[in-house]
């Protein structure tokens, strides 16, 4: 039996920029009973903007915080539930405009997320290509985060567009021995790869120094989706035997 949905929304206009890191890396932030999910065998980060819109927690839309921008940082893992492997993603950060949204999120449901002044502009530059751009304001420095995609088709199966996009689960580790597991319904998306990357980012201050050689030189790829509405569900906990972790 399907979990109540928790969230509705639409995600739209997602800028992925992917990076090889060190699995060593990701050690300390993946949830008990998952294990990293690897593309060809490279543990993959994620830098991803996109746009938040018409927004529902329970049902209810809450004034002035319907539409806005998130930028998060995340990874790739898996949870083999007893008869499959669930694969999903692992939220380092995310950042988005709203302080009544992270204050909930990270004292109800131990996220990890940061309030910070932010913008995003779509700009057409020619009859086939738009520049995305997404921007968050630290220490008095606004952050930036786009570049230039052209035409959108369907995303095919096995190619690196689809493991980068079609991860239906969210896991969050909230303590040990026990994970939150969310699972995410939608469509599946159009998308597009990214060119002309635009990424100013102070990426010490935001992700720590073991990001900042990683995260300093040209993404592994790059790619844009045109979203959908979506629809998260309830969290399920897992709890592992701290003598089987």
């Amino acid at each position: 039996m399907a979990k109540r949905q928790f969230l509705q929304a639409q995600w739209k206009n997602l800028i992925m920029l992917n990076y090889e890191v060190d699995p060593s890396i990701l050690e300390s932030y993946l949830p008990p009973g998952t294990v990293l999910d690897l593309w060809q065998g490279k543990a993959l980060v994620s830098m991803v903007g996109f746009m938040f819109l018409d927004t529902r927690v329970i049902g209810i839309r809450w004034p002035f915080h319907a539409d806005f921008e998130e930028v998060n940082l995340r990874f790739y893992v898996k949870h083999f539930d007893g008869s499959e492997w669930k694969r999903g993603a692992v939220f380092i950060s995310e950042i988005v405009p709203k302080p009544m949204i992270a204050l909930i999120a990270n004292n109800l449901y131990k996220e990890h997320y940061s309030a910070m002044p932010m913008r995003h502009s779509i700009n057409k530059i020619d009859e086939e290509k738009t520049q995305y751009l997404y921007e968050w304001k630290l220490n008095g420095r606004w952050n930036r985060l786009g570049g230039v995609i052209s035409s959108l088709s369907a995303i095919k199966a096995g190619s690196p567009e689809e493991f980068i996009f079609e991860h239906y689960w969210g896991y969050n580790k909230t303590s040990e021995t026990t994970t939150n597991e969310y699972q995410v319904e939608h469509i599946r998306w159009n998308a597009a790869e990214v060119s002309e990357i635009i990424f100013d980012v102070d990426i010490e201050k935001l992700y720590g120094k073991e990001f900042e050689s990683y995260l300093s030189i040209q993404p592994y790829s790059a790619f844009f989706a045109d979203g959908s509405e979506i629809i998260v569900r309830a969290a399920e906990k897992i709890k592992i035997d701290q003598m089987l972790k």
